[in-house]
């Protein structure tokens, strides 16, 4: 019971930020659905604030999972680094945020000229629910998801599958380099049903754009994981949003 004694206090200190990111993560949907998409979720499940209840539960399923098994995960393969900042690590994540950032802030002039919607959908994500939404659920929840335990799961398969020779210290460089391109492509594609929702339609255009940029700063992301620690992805991914979001509340 006492190794598990770590990934518990993990889990419970994520507990609160999965509750508070599932509720704006619930309200953020009622803010941009449709009238017609708000009036079937209520014909489906009786009342809009069900749906923010449903959003709270389903965030801190994830966060309570992925957390305690990506934390044991990341233990065995050598990815698990101390929680604590340090000066500089945390120079070179906000360079990468702040680059990233205004590197994305960009979409809403280059691809938003290209494809209608995209511009709308910037602008209706500068609420509270929002941002908090983007910086809680994005920052935080997703990382857990997909860098703690994806990408974990994936570079201990093919460690064991490929590589099982190597100890723990010398998993050879390759094998997180091809876990975290997986986890990217599959961070990439898991926000495709909310493209859909967003424009409609996937295009190839729209395609492109979804996995150039979830799939490229998923990439950054995970870098960040392999090279500093969870919690400098974490800063990374967050940071990204505030900054890309900040930019927006400025100019459009």
């Amino acid at each position: 019971m006492a190794k598990f004694k770590k990934p518990l206090l993990f889990v419970l200190c994520l507990l609160p930020i999965a509750i508070i990111a599932g509720i704006f993560v619930g309200f953020y949907q009622l803010d941009t659905y449709s009238e017609e998409i708000i009036a079937e979720v209520v014909a489906e499940l009786g009342s809009a604030d069900v749906l923010i209840v449903m959003g709270a539960v389903q965030t801190v399923g994830y966060a309570l999972f992925c957390g305690f098994f990506g934390y044991i995960l990341a233990d065995k393969i050598g990815l698990w680094k101390p929680i604590k900042f340090e000066k500089n690590n945390l120079i070179i994540t906000l360079v990468i945020s702040l680059i990233g950032g205004i590197v994305f802030s960009l979409d809403h002039w280059v691809f938003g000229s290209m494809i209608d919607g995209i511009q709308s959908a910037n602008a209706a994500s500068l609420t509270v629910s929002g941002v908090m939404a983007s910086v809680l659920y994005g920052g935080i929840i997703e990382e857990v998801m997909m860098r703690l335990f994806f990408m974990s799961l994936i570079t201990l398969v093919i460690w064991k599958l490929f590589f099982k020779k190597y100890d723990k210290e010398n998993i050879p460089t390759s094998v997180f380099v091809i876990a975290n391109v997986v986890a990217a492509l599959a961070f990439a594609a898991g926000h495709l049903p909310a493209t859909l929702v967003t424009f409609g339609e996937l295009t190839p255009l729209i395609l492109f754009r979804c996995f150039l940029f979830n799939g490229g700063f998923g990439l950054v992301f995970g870098w960040l994981y392999r090279k500093y620690g969870i919690v400098y992805a974490m800063a990374g991914h967050a940071l990204f949003h505030i900054i890309s979001k900040l930019i927006w509340f400025i100019f459009i």
